[in-house]
């Protein structure tokens, strides 16, 4: 089973959050292949806790140099550590702008996935490329999503456009 991620990058209740992926991946974790761009926030978590399940993680880079997206420190750190834990990596040719790069990177994470997760508060997306164009995409594709919110701390299955 392959599983894609999108979600934000502040998450405000990691743990539940965190929670609330690990059962959605419980089914038979150790086959299944998540699939991330890494970022920080939802898709670092989903990697990690793929990772301890047992699963595999494909990594999706939006364009060559992505870590300079990171600030140095922590942050940047963590990326390189799932990078480097990653079973397969491919990088994206670069857009032309950092936006229209995350958004193509959301959509090959939804065109690889089985199925989504979109850790997410149910609104437009702030910027092109956000959750909510993600999501968009994903249900006119005809992708299961599973929705995990952040805000009202649930999780329900979108139902495909």
């Amino acid at each position: 089973m392959k599983v894609g991620i999108t979600g934000h990058r502040q998450l405000s209740d990691e743990p539940w959050i965190q929670e609330a992926v690990a059962v959605s991946l419980s089914e038979d974790p150790s086959s299944c292949m998540g699939i991330s761009s890494l970022a920080i926030g939802a898709d670092q978590l989903f990697a990690e806790v793929v990772l301890r399940q047992g699963g595999a993680l494909h990594a999706v880079l939006p364009f060559e140099g992505y870590e300079r997206t990171f600030a140095a420190g922590a942050a940047r750190h963590r990326y390189f550590e799932l990078l480097r834990r990653a079973a397969s990596v491919e990088t994206l040719p670069a857009r032309a702008n950092d936006e229209e790069s995350y958004l193509a990177a959301g959509q090959r994470i939804v065109d690889l996935a089985d199925r989504m997760i979109a850790v997410w508060d149910g609104e437009k997306a702030a910027g092109l490329g956000g959750t909510g164009d993600i999501v968009e995409y994903a249900r006119k594709v005809g992708k299961e999503v599973l929705h995990i919110d952040p805000v009202r701390r649930k999780t329900s299955t979108l139902i495909l456009s």
